[in-house]
């Protein structure tokens, strides 16, 4: 019989309503396929919360009266960071911590994390357009924008909103091994359990931008298509702005460099291609890697296995 874990998420007003659903529903899932999870909401002083989207969220406990905790998760809340912590907020952070075994956060929920000093000297993440903020907030905190997820310790950090089920995925991988996990993600519709240190940006990014921002065009054309020439001088020949304009709005609307986002496309298109039953060859020729040397290097770096790895997954549902 496997051992029981109990597992206490944090809510309070405000919180994002899927960084605490996303988790909490991982594991009720993996109780179906043999994991044995106690899941838990908390509050700072045992009272009902209201989520941002306006439902409530029922607490089971006060912090202080949450007994042994083998993981707590802290989730985030966009407005949370825009003002200083309530004390009450942070004192139910360190008394559900102090004793866990392991300690996570999703989105902004590592804000919380680095204002009591567990993140200090290690390396964390969080969502990509808090991430500048967290750095300047928390410099002794090693920042990864990108990251889906980061493990440092007993402490793993995530980007927010869908990256909350990743880490819930990779919590489930360490307690009940890969086949709970990967049947929990064909269960819930996720596609692939991705590793942490795939990026959590991706091509849809574009679509909050205004019709007429220069970049729009300049992303609907790379993404239509990823193996065209994209050097600097032709990018901001396409947006018709120039080269040191279009860094600058890559960096303030996109969060990352005109490469890196090129390099984001084309990832995303190559993937795509593989699941479509393309060659690895095949693949990066037509996604703008030219080689498969370039393509494994590449995927390797950044999705955390190589083509073949990915396919073999593909296949076989992971």
């Amino acid at each position: 019989m496997s051992e029981r874990r109990r597992m206490g998420i944090l809510v309070y007003d405000d919180v994002t309503m899927i960084d605490v659903a996303g988790p909490a529903d991982v594991f009720s899932h993996a109780n179906t396929f043999g994991a044995d999870y106690e899941t838990v909401l908390l509050s700072a002083d045992g009272r009902n919360v209201k989520a941002s989207n306006g439902l409530t969220l029922t607490a089971e406990l006060p912090a202080a009266e949450a007994g042994r905790l083998d993981t707590v998760i802290v989730p985030g809340a966009y407005g949370m960071i825009s003002k200083p912590f309530e004390p009450a907020l942070t004192d139910a952070v360190i008394a559900l911590t102090s004793g866990a075994g392991r300690i996570a956060s999703v989105c902004t929920g590592s804000f919380l994390l680095a204002q009591v000093g567990l993140l200090d000297y290690r390396k964390a993440t969080t969502h990509w357009t808090r991430a500048e903020q967290f750095a300047k907030a928390f410099p002794l905190v090693r920042v990864d924008a990108e990251a889906l997820f980061v493990r440092d310790g007993n402490i793993i950090t995530s980007a927010g909103v869908s990256s909350g089920i990743d880490l819930a995925l990779a919590i489930v991988e360490d307690d009940f091994g890969p086949r709970v996990a990967r049947q929990v993600a064909r269960q819930m519709v996720v596609f692939l359990q991705r590793p942490g240190s795939q990026s959590q940006f991706s091509a849809p990014s574009r679509e909050h931008l205004a019709a007429d921002n220069p970049l729009r065009r300049l992303m609907d054309t790379i993404a239509a298509d990823p193996a065209g020439d994209y050097s600097l001088a032709r990018m901001s020949s396409i947006a018709n702005v120039s080269a040191r304009t279009l860094t600058r709005l890559f960096h303030d609307e996109i969060g990352t460099t005109p490469a890196r986002y090129v390099e984001l496309i084309r990832i995303e298109a190559a993937q795509m291609m593989l699941q479509n039953g393309a060659t690895v060859a095949e693949t990066a020729a037509r996604s703008g890697f030219g080689t498969s040397e370039t393509l494994r290097r590449v995927f390797v770096a950044r999705v955390g296995s190589s083509p073949s790895v990915y396919l073999e997954q593909v296949r076989s549902g992971a």
